[in-house]
């Protein structure tokens, strides 16, 4: 569906006569279902249990809570009023929100699309490995060693290097996963995205929840909930919980990367912002609790089927926990193939819902920058993509590739795109009373100082000293046990191409400027002054 207001300019859409119309997203149920399945994504399943269990256990949630209330849902509301006062992609919105100096701000926007187009090429390996063992659990082809299995057999991992000795078993989920990927987003927003996540998200949820209620009938499943849940109270005092905390929600709300920056751009102009915000973070946090509880039940009815203790347990994170020692426990249990079945069918919908949203930033970009439609910006985007997915990650060295590019994305470049916005947006450009103003015009939950401290101060503090504590480490200790070369092409060279492609993506010259704009709804006369002189 499109927003299609009067050819006036400006129009209350904040879009000039001679602009496309934008499409826009059916309703509210629509944005929100779409909005909680790019959230709801891998790191849901296989790393919040994990991270709360060794940090704390149930003290952990304690700052867990802190860091959703004073980063995820502030930071949230920031990409929503960006995105939504602006009404574009991310380059188009961070332009015209730089007035003047909009080119400048324009960068930002191209380095988030950038980030977004090098997680979609590995993240589609990932789900093609779920898709994989969903089959490999109806006859639990992995046998005894699914350590072996899945390093040997299945992906037949090599030395680190580049490799172009192509992996049959993982070669062809690979590109069926990237046709009907490419097929949802050359839907567009309302036709594709909306209506893959309609179905997918409860479907996710009740498959979910049957494996959870399952695990908690195994034997030994009390035992792990009692080592997720019991609260380690001294744990609250290690600085590295508190960052945990907060590194666990930056990454699971899909949030300073773009993503739902652009999702907002496609409500409708009169959309409440905030309400429905709130209720994808609380949604987010709570499928992440529910899949603790799956993960650590069914980890419990492991170490007792072992005769070993809980803290005995290897892999409770990450492609270990789900392709490792998920198989093993599937091997083990009555009913086997139909709970592995449940788990990898479960892990590939979170990922594939989170995929389609990462893919419509870089789209949305192409789209506007091009003046082209979304099945042409879905054939491109989506075909280079392809083509670099399955070059890198198809092969003998997918895997280790695939650990170091996601490490570098993740923690230094969406890190990084985090704390550039906040401090580009609410101190250079000084945008922070419009866009409290814009949320306020729209929204019932009103924001007010306490948000700006969370989004200017806390936020980018907390993640600068993320961002240095990292790089820090990556410098002096490396990665993986990784050779220095390997990471500095696969690493740091990640991060180059992210710059580069920023800049790259700046200069191209549009095909519509993205200029003649006016944001709705105007602004009261005292903070149009403020503005008016800001630029």
């Amino acid at each position: 569906m499109s927003d299609t207001s009067p050819p006036s300019a400006p129009s209350p859409s904040g879009r000039s006569a001679s602009t496309l119309p934008r499409e826009s997203w059916t309703g509210q149920v629509g944005f929100i279902l779409a909005a909680i399945g790019s959230a709801v994504g891998l790191g849901n399943i296989w790393r919040f249990p994990g991270v709360a269990y060794e940090n704390g256990g149930g003290a952990f949630l304690i700052p867990y809570l802190v860091a959703l209330l004073t980063a995820g849902i502030p930071i949230l509301f920031l990409d929503y009023a960006i995105g939504h006062r602006f009404r574009g992609s991310a380059p188009a919105a961070f332009r015209r929100l730089g007035g003047r100096f909009g080119r400048w701000a324009e960068s930002i926007g191209w380095f988030q699309v950038a980030i977004c187009f090098v997680i979609a090429t590995y993240y589609t390996a990932i789900i093609a490995w779920a898709l994989s063992y969903f089959v490999f659990s109806i006859d639990l082809r992995w046998g005894d060693d699914p350590v072996g299995f899945l390093t040997g057999e299945y992906l037949q991992v090599g030395e680190p290097g580049l490799s172009f000795e192509f992996v049959p078993g993982v070669l062809i989920p690979l590109v069926i996963v990237w046709l009907v990927a490419i097929a949802v987003l050359a839907g567009g927003v309302a036709k594709g995205i909306e209506r893959v996540n309609v179905i997918a998200i409860p479907l996710l949820v009740v498959g979910f929840l049957a494996l959870v209620i399952r695990a908690l009938f195994l034997d030994g499943a009390s035992t792990g909930l009692d080592a997720l849940f019991t609260p380690h109270w001294e744990a609250l005092a290690d600085p590295g919980v508190w960052v945990a905390a907060y590194s666990q929600i930056f990454f699971s709300l899909s949030i300073a990367f773009g993503i739902m920056l652009t999702y907002s751009s496609y409500r409708r102009r009169r959309s409440n912002l905030t309400g429905p915000g709130l209720v994808i973070a609380f949604a987010n946090s709570s499928f992440e609790v529910l899949a603790g509880i799956g993960v650590f039940a069914t980890l419990g009815f492991f170490a007792f089927q072992q005769g070993i203790g809980f803290d005995q347990l290897e892999n409770l994170t990450g492609v270990g926990l789900s392709f490792m020692t998920f198989p093993a426990i599937v091997s083990q249990m009555p009913g086997g193939p139909v709970f592995g079945m449940l788990f990898f069918g479960a892990l590939a919908i979170a990922g594939f819902t989170s995929l389609i949203s990462i893919l419509q930033v870089v789209s949305a970009a192409v789209q506007e920058k091009a003046s082209i439609s979304p099945r042409a910006a879905a054939l491109w985007v989506g075909g280079v993509c392809a083509v670099i997915s399955v070059l890198l990650f198809s092969t003998a060295t997918g895997l280790l590739a695939l650990d170091v590019i996601d490490s570098w994305t993740n923690n230094v470049g969406v890190v990084l795109s985090a704390i550039v916005v906040s401090i580009v947006v609410l101190w250079v450009y000084r945008r922070g009373r419009e866009l409290t103003y814009h949320l306020n015009a729209l929204s019932t939950f009103k924001v007010g100082r306490t948000w700006f401290v969370f989004v200017a101060v806390v936020a980018p503090v907390v993640l600068s000293y993320m961002l240095v504590a990292r790089v820090i480490e990556l410098i002096v200790e490396g990665y993986a046990d990784m050779p220095g070369w390997y990471l500095g092409v696969f690493g740091w060279g990640t991060f180059l191409f992210l710059v580069v492609a920023a800049l790259i993506g700046t200069l191209i010259k549009w095909r519509r400027s993205p200029d003649d704009f006016t944001p709705w709804p105007p602004l009261t006369a005292e903070l149009a002054g403020r503005t008016e002189t800001r630029s």
